[in-house]
């Protein structure tokens, strides 16, 4: 299993250690699908706020943690519980099945 705390060295800036669940997406600005993501992703964010962070990472601006986190396609998310585990689903989803995934990780 996959665990946020093997990409510390990558992600700068941003502490892991508050327990608050986090959904990243591995994005590209010239990526369709992202594109379509990207409202989802909003909206998921503003209606958990306070119980759930959404970031995101442009794949081509920072290579270094794409290739570490074994991002072969993209869009890429990582839904990572309090405990720093990762469930990883590549490719686009509707809003119902983002919302399922992002509350099995809030508990």
């Amino acid at each position: 299993m996959e665990n946020i705390k093997d990409y510390k060295q990558y992600l700068r800036g941003y502490d892991f250690e508050d327990n608050t669940p986090v959904v990243i997406d591995f994005y590209a600005t010239w990526c369709g699908p992202c594109q379509a993501m990207a409202p989802l992703l909003q909206r998921l964010a503003k209606e958990n706020e306070g119980r759930l962070k959404v970031l995101k990472i442009d794949v081509d601006k920072n290579q270094g943690i794409a290739l570490a986190a074994k991002i072969m396609s993209i869009p890429t998310l990582f839904f990572i519980d309090k405990d720093g585990n990762i469930n990883r689903h590549v490719g686009g989803m509707p809003y119902q099945n983002l919302t399922k995934l992002a509350e099995e990780i809030m508990g």
